[in-house]
């Protein structure tokens, strides 16, 4: 499942082009209406059963998921979330199946495909990425919060390596990333704090640019414009995100119990 908010987070930048390529598209064709509203610029996901004889059609424009709501004759359309005698959303479930979720495992995929660095063990149950800058003094602090979770085995750090705070960020990133043992050198720089001595490479080496490259453009898919930036499953399985150091309270979500 999807937590909305993330919508707003221009994570459609990221995923139209594969959910305009999903089967579910070219599985019926549009009624008339529908295509009008398609061609004002809403991406239409897939359709869903609406009562009262309405038809639903699940929607995105302007990065926020929509509803569409054709009526029986066929000949018109309401937008914007549909409510039962007892004021429960009915758009909810529909826009969760056809939208946010396939947006969630998409989101995990690209991070999981990037080029992090792990800190923790392998088999930790519980995995938290974030997009982590050297001289981020709240990923600093955000990585000494997660201690207790991390040295007990129950969370997997991966830092998503960018630079982006300082001239020299690209460079400590890149010195993270090209070292002999990344998550040692990581762990060491963390640990040391403001008397880390990682220092910055000279010259970064093509294939280390490209991965941080990569990171970067993911960042910026993902509108994100800070770090840390950091991104977790909740209990519900929901995709959330968290900008910058958590509260104690919003730390037990992030990282579960300790």
């Amino acid at each position: 499942m999807f937590n909305r908010k993330l919508l707003t987070l221009g994570i459609t930048t990221l995923l139209g082009a594969t959910l305009l390529q999903s089967p579910l598209l070219h599985a019926e064709e549009w009624p008339a209406p529908i295509k009008k509203i398609e061609a004002k610029g809403a991406k239409i996901i897939g359709s869903f059963e609406a009562p009262s004889g309405l038809k639903g059609y699940a929607a995105q424009y302007q990065n926020r998921g929509m509803a569409l709501y054709l009526t029986p004759d066929g000949k018109n359309v309401l937008v914007g979330n549909l409510y039962d005698a007892q004021g429960n959303d009915l758009s909810l479930a529909p826009l969760q199946k056809l939208v946010y979720e396939p947006m969630a495992k998409q989101v995990w995929g690209e991070m999981e495909k990037s080029n992090w660095i792990a800190d923790g063990k392998k088999d930790a149950p519980r995995i938290v990425y974030l997009f982590s800058d050297p001289n981020c003094p709240y990923c600093n602090m955000f990585w000494e919060q997660a201690r207790p979770w991390v040295d007990s085995g129950k969370v997997q750090l991966r830092h998503i390596m960018v630079g982006i705070i300082r001239e020299d960020s690209p460079a400590k990133s890149a010195a993270l990333l090209a070292a002999k043992d990344p998550q040692t050198a990581l762990h060491d720089h963390e640990k040391a704090g403001k008397a880390s001595t990682l220092k910055p490479l000279s010259q970064i080496p093509a294939e280390v640019q490209a991965k941080l490259d990569a990171n970067a453009q993911l960042m910026t898919e993902l509108n994100v414009a800070a770090t840390p930036a950091i991104f977790y499953l909740d209990e519900k399985g929901d995709l959330q995100q968290q900008q910058g150091a958590p509260s104690p309270d919003k730390l037990v979500k992030i990282l579960g119990p300790k």
